[in-house]
């Protein structure tokens, strides 16, 4: 049995981001799963994503880095309060803040893993980090605030 992605647990009317949204046909269509304690998604940039040639753009960068760490967040709240994620009413998360902290230049040719774990939770807010890998170098940092919003 295929795991199914976070992203496509989310209703129809959820899922039109344009980083993560499965209905978004000109999006990332990025898909992050959960792996013990942290969720994972590997995504493949494609030539039209850089920003100088063979490096993926850093706006790209943080779009994943906010997408990933906002479905942890969602993920993460709706499996602590024992609800699969999408059920009705599901618990929404958003992105209050967002950091990203560049380290190297990332490959454009090669697939980006996505790594991010809840960092805390404090009422309606959820900490989360994030990296973002290539070719097994860490080429990226972020953390997100991600705020409760239903």
């Amino acid at each position: 049995m295929t795991k199914k992605a976070i992203q496509d647990q989310w209703s129809e009317l959820d899922s039109m981001c344009w980083g993560c949204g499965r209905n978004n046909k000109n999006g990332l269509q990025l898909k992050s799963y959960w792996e013990g304690d942290e969720t994972v998604a590997t995504w493949h940039p494609q030539p039209y994503h850089l920003a100088f040639p063979g490096t993926l753009c850093g706006g790209i960068i943080a779009s994943l880095i906010d997408c990933h760490s906002t479905n942890t967040a969602n993920a993460a709240a709706n499996k602590e309060a024992e609800k699969e994620s999408g059920s009705d009413p599901p618990k929404g998360y958003v992105t209050g803040s967002l950091f990203v902290k560049y380290l190297k230049p990332t490959s454009v040719d090669k697939p980006v893993i996505l790594r991010a774990k809840v960092k805390e939770r404090k009422g309606r807010k959820i900490t989360v980090t994030c990296s973002l890998y290539s070719e097994g170098i860490e080429t990226a940092q972020g953390e997100v605030v991600a705020i409760q919003f239903f």
